[in-house]
């Protein structure tokens, strides 16, 4: 297990890359593309049969930090940590999925859409989250008004992030990088495209 910190992590890179991957066979090469370019931590989704597959051959491709995605539970935290996961993200906040991520030391991003969100995340001694559905949630204008009353909060949008948008949001001092699907398109990979989409994506870091 990583010691990385989800603060450190989220400041490695300028863009995590959201991924969504239906064949397994596809994940080393896809996260080989993605190191190449610059971009080395790396979010799985746990939305279709083979993500845990896809995590656990990506984590074998040197300089790859490989999360979990989507994770809802702690048979999700628990099965992805099995497969090789060193951080875990979450679309919401909840008790139980925060208290096992505490309980097994792993960094945790959870989502958070709203002010409760947020505090509830505080009293679990949580500072970094999630900023999603980001454009959905109200965009940068909603974001803004948010990081008013908590100022030691830090934040990675994703959710309607594109290449378009990304510089708007990483301008943001609370941003500390975005979550995007951009640069891995779905379907059979083009290695190359990849490759020259995460060079892009990780020269968008804010000055």
């Amino acid at each position: 297990m990583s010691t990385m910190s989800i603060d450190a992590l989220m400041r490695s890179v300028s863009v995590i890359p959201v991924l969504v991957i239906e064949d397994a066979a596809h994940a080393e090469p896809i996260a080989r593309a993605l190191v190449e370019g610059g971009l080395t931590a790396l979010e799985v989704t746990l939305r279709t049969p083979a993500a845990l597959d896809v995590i656990r051959a990506m984590a074998r491709v040197e300089g790859a930090v490989v999360g979990a995605g989507t994770v809802l539970n702690p048979r999700d935290l628990d099965a992805a940590l099995e497969a090789g996961a060193r951080f875990i993200v979450s679309p919401g906040l909840t008790a139980p999925l925060t208290e096992a991520a505490i309980e097994r030391g792993v960094p945790y991003l959870p989502g958070v859409a709203n002010a409760a969100d947020i505090m509830r995340g505080l009293d679990h001694g949580l500072d970094r989250f999630k900023f999603f559905p980001a454009e959905a949630a109200g965009g940068i204008k909603a974001l803004k008004a948010l990081a008013g009353p908590f100022g030691q909060v830090r934040f990675c949008p994703t959710g309607g992030i594109s290449e378009a948008n990304a510089p708007d949001w990483l301008a943001l001092p609370p941003v500390l990088c975005v979550g995007g699907s951009w640069v891995v398109p779905a379907g059979k990979p083009d290695v190359g495209a990849i490759r020259r989409a995460a060079e892009a994506a990780s020269r968008l870091r804010q000055a």
